[in-house]
């Protein structure tokens, strides 16, 4: 599968939480220890945005995030207060650069860890079902970026955990009425550039892997050595696939069947069901 991060919170540098610690995501591309595979070498992305920017940029290359010296370069001289990380492990669609992660669609991103089971047998059902004013946006081959576009059509600039929670109920009908007994396997981020949404669902019950970290006081707390730390927010977090090494005591599992939203205010964490449809 995958392995992806995501910051929202005061501005960083990229590189100090791409590179800088311990089991970093870039440690991760090469030496998972909580995925399905050790290796994610199938192409990398990152998405972040700028300053007053509603749109976010993004870069995608297919080769291994561990030895791209564009990407260090690139992380060690941008700062966001909201960026997307993703280093990939092909489920079967090819290595190229439209279906590396993360996707953008305006103002939106969107990355994925999981899989549609036996996508190739459903792919056409799903694709069928997206607006058409949004089909010619469709750019890879991706199970993810297929779920982005039925996630955009059914309402995701007006309900994001309704969007996400129809889109998995739409995958879990095409996927039953074709045989497949659990259709689908995610952790998703998506983001709007203000907040952040996390879900952790599987047909199965037993999703991959999700943590999000704890307040920015209690892990200064706990690790004052950590000089990025002293000047973030309290509403500073991660949302991570695995975590992040050397910080004992700061990740905290999202819970089976659950979406949590980092925003202005209080952060919340409710569960997830997906929606009939």
């Amino acid at each position: 599968m995958c392995r992806w991060l995501a910051y929202s919170g005061t501005s960083v540098v990229l590189s100090d939480l791409l590179y800088k610690p311990e089991h970093s995501l870039i440690d991760q591309s090469l030496r998972s220890r909580m995925g399905v595979e050790t290796t994610n070498g199938d192409g990398f992305g990152v998405g972040w945005y700028g300053p007053g920017g509603e749109t976010p940029a993004i870069i995608r290359d297919t080769g291994p995030a561990w030895n791209n010296r564009n990407l260090r370069e690139l992380a060690s001289h941008v700062s966001s207060p909201l960026f997307f990380a993703h280093v990939r492990a092909s489920t079967g669609t090819a290595v190229q650069q439209t279906n590396c992660h993360p996707f953008r669609h305006g103002r939106w991103l969107w990355m994925h860890n999981g899989e549609i089971a036996d996508f190739h047998r459903l792919r056409r059902s799903l694709a069928l079902e997206l607006d058409p004013a949004l089909f010619s946006a469709l750019e890879g081959s991706t199970d993810s970026e297929v779920m982005f576009y039925l996630a955009l059509t059914f309402g995701l600039d007006q309900d994001v955990p309704g969007a996400v929670a129809r889109m998995a109920g739409f995958i879990e009908r095409v996927g039953h009425d074709e045989g497949v007994e659990h259709p689908l396997q995610m952790t998703v981020a998506v983001s709007d550039g203000v907040r952040l949404w996390s879900f952790r669902y599987s047909s199965l019950h037993e999703s991959r892997s999700l943590f999000h970290s704890s307040k920015a006081e209690t892990v200064r707390a706990l690790h004052p050595d950590l000089d990025f730390l002293r000047g973030v927010s309290d509403t500073t977090r991660l949302v991570v696939s695995e975590p992040l090494g050397g910080l004992p005591g700061v990740w905290k599992e999202v819970p089976e069947s659950s979406y949590g939203v980092v925003q202005p205010g209080t952060d919340e964490f409710l569960p997830f069901v997906p929606e009939p449809f």
